[in-house]
C-alpha cells in the first residue's frame, strides 16, 4: 500500500525555479502628522488623533519648547498658592502615549516641501518631513513699545511666570517689612496690573487675596492692610467685556469695594524704573507691574509659507483646513486655536474668539476631521456657541453667565472651579487639584517667597568667586 504524499513531499518535487520565494509587497508607508505647539490645541489634537487612529495607521509627532501643556485658567490660583504649580501642567510624554515628543523651537516651515525646521535646546537645528501639518502655535503676549515695560513688566501666560509673580509679590512684603524708608515701602507695597480681561482680573483678584491674607496673619510686622495698594489699568471703558455690561459692572463694583483702584479708558504710557505714568495723568511708583493686556498670534508664523490674515493668523475654513485668500484649500495643512482665523458659524462674519473654550473644542474637532480625511471621508465644519463664561474674583468670590443665567458670589466661584477641573486633562491632575483644594480647607496656604528659584546658582557663584564688595563713600 502506497503511503499518502505529504505537503513536504510535494514541495520536494518542485523545480528550483518553482521554489523561488514569492515576491512580497513593500510595506505601506505610514503617513506622518507633525503638530506644531503643545498647548491646548496641540495637546488635545494629538490625544484625539491617537484615540481615533492606531500606530499602524499614522505616526504623530508634537513639537514644543516645553515638554508639558499648561492649563492657563488655573494660573491665577497657582500664583496665589491655592494650587501646586506642578498640578496645573500635564506632561506630554506621560499623557500622549504613542506620540513622539520633540522639544525645540520651530524656526521655519516650508509647506511646499513638507518640512519643518526645529532648533533644539542643545545641538544644531534640523529638519523633519511630514505628510500633514497641524499649526497650533498659539499666541504670545501682545506688548507695546512702552518705555520700561521690557525691564519692569511680568507676563502671565506660563506657569513659570505665575511662580515668578507669587515669589515676587511675597518678596516685596519681606522687603517692605525690613526697611524704614517710607518711600521705598510705599513702592514695594504697590501692585499694578495692566489689562482687565480674564487673565488680568483673575490674577489681580487672587494675588490681592494672597497678599492681604499674608498681612492679616501678622507675618509681616509693621505692614498693615492700609499700606497695600492695588491698581488696575484698562484701556477700554469696562472690565471682563465677555461677561456683558451688567456682570462686568458687578465685577468692577466688587473690585472697587475691596479697595482696588481701577482706571478705565486709561493706557500705560511709561514705567521706567517702576515709575508708572498713564495717559490720564495718573502717576505712581510700583515695584510690581503685571502685563496682561491681550495676546497676538505667534510671530513665528511669519517664517512660514502658509497664508496669513492681516493680524498674522493662519487663514482657515470652518473645517479647520488651511485656506488661501482666494478660498483654495492648502492640502495637508490644518490649524486651530489662537493662531488661527476660524470663521464663527454661530456669528456670521465674525471669527472665533481666542479662548480656551474654543481651543479645546476646535482641537478635538480637528483631530476627528483629520482622521476622517485619512480614511477618505469628508471633514465637517466646526460650530460651537458659547454656553457661558465663568470668572473667579478671588477665594470664594466669582461671577458667571451660563446659558443666559447670571450668577454671582460663592456659587459662581464654585461653578468656575467645577467647570475647569472637569476640563483639566487626565484623572491624575483632576484628583491632585481636588486634593489641593481639600487640604486648603484645613491648612493655610504656604506663603513663602522662594526667590532663589530664579537664580539657583547665585549662592554657589558667590561662594566660588567671593562676595561682592559694596564700597561706600567716606
Amino acid at each position: 500500500m502506497t503511503a499518502p504524499r505529504t505537503a513536504l513531499a510535494d514541495l520536494a518535487d518542485l523545480t528550483t525555479a518553482d521554489r523561488r520565494p514569492t515576491p512580497q509587497p513593500r510595506p505601506r508607508r505610514v503617513p506622518r502628522i507633525v503638530i506644531l505647539g503643545g498647548g491646548y490645541v496641540g495637546f488635545y489634537t494629538a490625544l484625539r488623533l491617537r484615540k481615533r487612529l492606531g500606530r499602524r495607521e499614522v505616526a504623530i509627532a508634537i513639537v514644543d519648547p516645553r515638554s508639558y501643556m499648561t492649563y492657563q485658567p488655573f494660573l491665577p490660583e497657582a500664583a496665589a498658592g491655592s494650587l501646586e504649580p506642578r498640578h496645573v501642567v500635564v506632561s506630554h510624554r506621560q499623557a500622549l502615549d504613542g506620540v513622539d515628543v520633540l522639544n525645540g523651537r520651530v524656526t521655519q516651515v516650508r509647506h511646499a516641501q513638507r518640512t519643518v525646521r526645529i532648533a533644539p535646546e542643545v545641538g544644531p537645528e534640523y529638519e523633519i518631513a511630514y505628510d500633514h501639518l497641524v499649526v497650533a502655535l498659539g499666541s504670545v503676549a501682545r506688548t507695546l513699545p512702552i518705555p520700561g515695560l521690557a525691564e519692569q513688566g511680568i507676563g502671565f501666560k506660563t506657569v513659570e511666570e505665575a511662580i515668578a509673580l507669587r515669589n515676587h509679590a511675597l518678596a516685596r512684603l519681606d522687603a517692605a517689612a525690613s526697611t524704614w524708608d517710607a518711600d521705598a515701602r510705599r513702592r514695594l507695597l504697590t501692585f499694578t496690573f495692566v489689562g482687565a480681561g480674564f487673565a488680568g482680573v483673575e490674577a489681580l483678584a487672587e494675588v490681592e487675596d494672597m497678599v492681604r491674607a499674608a498681612v492679616a496673619d501678622g507675618r509681616y510686622e509693621g505692614v498693615s492692610a492700609e499700606d497695600l495698594r492695588f491698581v488696575m489699568i484698562e484701556g477700554s471703558t469696562r472690565i471682563l467685556p465677555e461677561l456683558g455690561e451688567e456682570m462686568g459692572g458687578y465685577a468692577l463694583e466688587q473690585l472697587r469695594a475691596r479697595g482696588i483702584e481701577v482706571h478705565l479708558a486709561t493706557f500705560l504710557s511709561s514705567c521706567v524704573d517702576g515709575h508708572v505714568v498713564t495717559s490720564t495723568g495718573v502717576e505712581l511708583d510700583s515695584a510690581t507691574i503685571v502685563w496682561t493686556a491681550g495676546v497676538k498670534a505667534n510671530p513665528v508664523l511669519a517664517a512660514t509659507d502658509l497664508p496669513l490674515d492681516d493680524a498674522g493668523r493662519v487663514r482657515a475654513l470652518p473645517t479647520l483646513q488651511v485656506v488661501t485668500a482666494d478660498g483654495e484649500v492648502v492640502d495637508g495643512a490644518w490649524t486651530a486655536g489662537d493662531c488661527a482665523a476660524v470663521p464663527d458659524l454661530t456669528n456670521p462674519g465674525a471669527l472665533c474668539s481666542p479662548s480656551a473654550q474654543h481651543a479645546v473644542r476646535q482641537a478635538r474637532h480637528l483631530g476627528d476631521n483629520l482622521a476622517r480625511h485619512l480614511r477618505a471621508a469628508a471633514p465637517t465644519p466646526y460650530r460651537h456657541k458659547h454656553v457661558g463664561t465663568v470668572a473667579s474674583l478671588g477665594l470664594g468670590k466669582g461671577v458667571a453667565q451660563v446659558y443666559g443665567v447670571k450668577v454671582r458670589g460663592r456659587l459662581a466661584w464654585f461653578m468656575h472651579r467645577t467647570y475647569h477641573v472637569a476640563q483639566m486633562p487626565t484623572l491624575n491632575r483632576k484628583v491632585r487639584i481636588v486634593l489641593d483644594w481639600t487640604l486648603a480647607l484645613f491648612f493655610r496656604r504656604e506663603l513663602v517667597a522662594l526667590g532663589s528659584l530664579h537664580e539657583p546658582r547665585a549662592t554657589f557663584v558667590e561662594a566660588a568667586t567671593g562676595p561682592r564688595v559694596v564700597r561706600t563713600a567716606a
